[in-house]
């Protein structure tokens, strides 16, 4: 009975308020008509918290994101399933799900009545323009009684997580020699000149081509074997993204860093579906990505990176010269001096492509003389070392100008006098 007390609402107050003062106005003025609606108008909110009180509903609840990822500025459906599990009807529910300001506001519905065993399913949608992992509900119940006097909150403890990743383009196809290392299962290279007997024989498969069957270990193994004529290479490969807070310019969707970061994953699912063992580096170090889906992987770690502090790349440039062994070193960062354009370039040595992603800060408000300038050293240095340059303004999408990867270490000067 107190729990539905405190659940009386504005108007189920002014019920019991106004019958109190019925009731004493009655006494005094000794009107028995007013004293029989005294006691109705004050009867009724309590009875209402009473009822209330103690309902006994048990209601199940699931909830259904699809996609349970989405790109930035795209939506996903949230659907509610709600089933009475009881063998009584329910009252008129209003149900409010939890949604971070990000996703919009708080969704809410009213339920009329749930038959007993009934099932309702509730779908509403979600958006948000930020990136990020945001956890949706619980789902709160309030319990009403049909006149509005009693709301009664009761709340399930099930919530989900939404990934909101960064904007992915599609990049066109851009030839990267030097990229493949031995070792995996991405790429293969010959070797029909080995004699018959290093040759590893492996069971027939279904549309191998029955001239590579191997007698003798067939004869041996009493099943059909066929000649293994390919050893598999490993593609290997590493991606670095600035994330710190100096190096970039602007705020919001449309600042240079989550520019980069999407640039960064654009690039990083190009090269994965193309078949590149993938590492993701940042300023910090090495971000762990998960050998089975890099695609999925980086599209997660990329969907909660943060600005950092570091006023340096060294821990960066230190992490892939630790890791080795890539053929393909791709570069995403922001204002580099002189000196860190320097450090990044003797990355690139014979046997590496090396692409930077340079974005250009001039395009960006906030952004000075010292910042063109050092840009274009940066340009100057690392094509110098070989490095292929890949200039991103403001506004363009790195779909538009990634077929400047292709571009060999070329520097150019345009007839204004800046770099191209």
């Amino acid at each position: 009975m107190s729990a539905g007390l405190r659940a009386l609402t504005s108007r189920g107050r002014s019920f019991l308020a106004s019958g109190i003062a019925a009731l004493v106005m009655a006494v005094l003025l000794g009107e028995n008509d007013l004293f029989r609606i005294g006691v109705l108008v004050t009867a009724l909110p309590l009875l209402a918290a009473m009822v209330v009180a103690r309902t006994r509903y048990r209601l199940s609840c699931a909830r259904r994101l699809d996609p349970p990822r989405a790109e930035v500025g795209g939506e996903a459906t949230v659907t509610l399933r709600l089933e009475n599990v009881t063998r009584l009807p329910t009252g008129l529910l209003l149900i409010e799900d939890t949604v971070p300001y990000a996703l919009g506001v708080r969704p809410r519905f009213v339920l009329d009545r749930v038959e007993p065993k009934g099932v309702r399913e509730i779908d509403y949608r979600v958006r948000s323009d930020l990136r990020g992992k945001f956890a949706i509900g619980p789902l709160s119940i309030r319990i009403a009684d049909p006149f509005g006097l009693v709301e009664l909150t009761r709340s399930f403890t099930i919530s989900d997580t939404l990934v909101v990743t960064p904007q992915v383009t599609a990049l066109p196809h851009v030839r990267l020699s030097g990229e493949w290392s031995g070792g995996g299962e991405s790429r293969t290279r010959s070797v029909a000149a080995a004699g018959d007997d290093d040759v590893a024989p492996r069971e027939y498969r279904q549309g191998d081509d029955l001239r590579r069957v191997h007698w003798r270990s067939t004869a041996r193994r009493g099943e059909l074997m066929v000649r293994r004529e390919e050893q598999q290479w490993q593609s290997r490969g590493a991606l670095l993204l600035d994330t710190r807070r100096h190096a970039h310019r602007g705020e919001g969707p449309r600042s240079s860093f989550e520019t980069a970061v999407s640039a960064a994953a654009s690039i990083g699912v190009h090269l994965a579906r193309e078949g590149l063992g993938l590492r993701l580096v940042t300023d910090q170090g090495t971000e762990h990505l998960a050998d089975n889906s890099v695609s999925r992987s980086l599209l997660d770690t990329l969907a909660v990176v943060r600005h950092s502090p570091a006023r340096s790349l060294e821990m960066g440039v230190s992490a892939l010269r630790q890791g080795g062994g890539d053929g393909l070193i791709v570069a995403v960062v922001g204002a580099l001096d002189p000196e860190e354009a320097r450090e990044l370039a003797k990355l690139r040595h014979s046997g590496i492509t090396a692409v930077a992603v340079l974005l250009d800060l001039s395009t960006w408000e906030g952004s000075d003389r010292s910042t063109a300038e050092d840009f274009e050293a940066a340009q100057t240095i690392l094509a110098g070392s070989g490095w292929r340059i890949v200039r991103l303004p403001a506004g363009v999408p790195i779909s538009s100008v990634w077929r400047e990867a292709a571009n060999r270490g070329r520097y150019v000067l345009d007839p204004a006098g800046g770099a191209a």
